[in-house]
């Protein structure tokens, strides 16, 4: 008893000790060796992966003849810019990435503002709403390919006959424009559920002088409920753009890049080189093309939000 009662009195002295220990100089609390091993951890994930990356970007690396090796110096860069496919996967990027965006951010700023208003039903709707964030790429992908834009069988098919019009097929007449609308049906959840956040902060008081004023349903939503979201869709077209460059599962369950490069964006041209074509070293590289696009648009993308939210 008297040995626990000791210790007792003791562990305010021991935990006192420990802050003191952790506090710097000027009285505040070191953080440093609390987050430390997350930092290292982060570090060691991200750039042993990149260091990989940068190696095998100047070596001869070929999966099917391990015959072909040695230092390759800048011929992996020189194949890589001089391939035609390099040119048309940069352009179906910024097609696919640009129009998801704006297909995702103009609806769900629109749905965003109708959900606001308020009618009969509207949790059960706000549930349906989100819904298709949830679902795995690759399932989306073969409900739009199987069911919906299938040219025999598929929905759209169906409401065509009904119509007395000729089935399209989507995949070999309009692949691009098929998968940004499946790569927009995933991604509209989350931007609707972010905006309609943003207009929930939106004071009622404010809406209700615009309306006493003389305000429409059009005028509130350009002058009041847009400028109050333009922070959130900053926030959003930044997320949804880092996560866009990297799409991959919709393109190859539905086209595998094509019909010829139709489809083939950066990240599927990645996968072409390594496992289809078996030449790591172009792939490598082109996954260095991708890592620099990537954090300039990360850079870019990051200070016009918070310049935004200094203002």
């Amino acid at each position: 008893m008297t040995s626990s009662r000791v210790g007792a009195a003791l562990s305010p002295l021991r935990s006192g000790r420990i802050m003191g220990a952790m506090r710097g100089k000027g009285g505040n609390v070191a953080t440093m060796p609390l987050v430390a091993p997350s930092v290292v951890l982060l570090l060691v994930w991200s750039l042993i992966p990149l260091a990989m990356t940068l190696w095998f970007s100047f070596r001869r690396y070929n999966l099917l003849n391990p015959m072909i090796h040695g230092f390759a110096g800048w011929s992996n860069y020189r194949f890589l810019f001089g391939d035609p496919a390099l040119l048309s996967s940069l352009v179906v990027t910024v097609i696919l990435v640009g129009a998801v965006l704006i297909i995702t951010l103009g609806l769900g700023s629109v749905l965003a503002a109708v959900f606001e208003t308020g009618f009969p039903g509207r949790g059960v709707a706000r549930v349906l709403m989100i819904s298709p964030f949830f679902v795995m790429p690759t399932v989306s992908a073969l409900i739009w390919k199987n069911l919906l834009m299938n040219p025999v069988s598929g929905l759209f098919a169906a409401i065509a006959r009904g119509l007395g019009l000729p089935p399209l097929d989507w995949f070999a007449t309009v692949p691009l424009i098929s998968v940004i609308l499946i790569v927009a049906w995933e991604w509209l959840p989350f931007a609707f559920l972010i905006l309609m956040t943003a207009l929930q902060s939106l004071d009622e008081e404010v809406l209700e002088a615009a309306r006493l004023d003389g305000a429409g349903v059009v005028a509130l939503f350009r002058h009041i409920q847009i400028p109050h979201m333009g922070r959130a869709i900053s926030v959003v077209a930044m997320m949804e753009t880092i996560f866009l460059l990297g799409i991959f599962a919709e393109i190859y369950v539905t086209t595998a890049g094509g019909p010829g490069v139709a489809t083939t964006n950066l990240t599927f041209l990645i996968y072409q080189r390594a496992l289809l074509a078996f030449n790591v070293g172009s792939a490598s590289a082109a996954g260095v093309l991708a890592i620099i696009l990537a954090n300039i648009m990360a850079a870019f993308l990051t200070n016009t939000v918070a310049r935004r939210l200094d203002v």
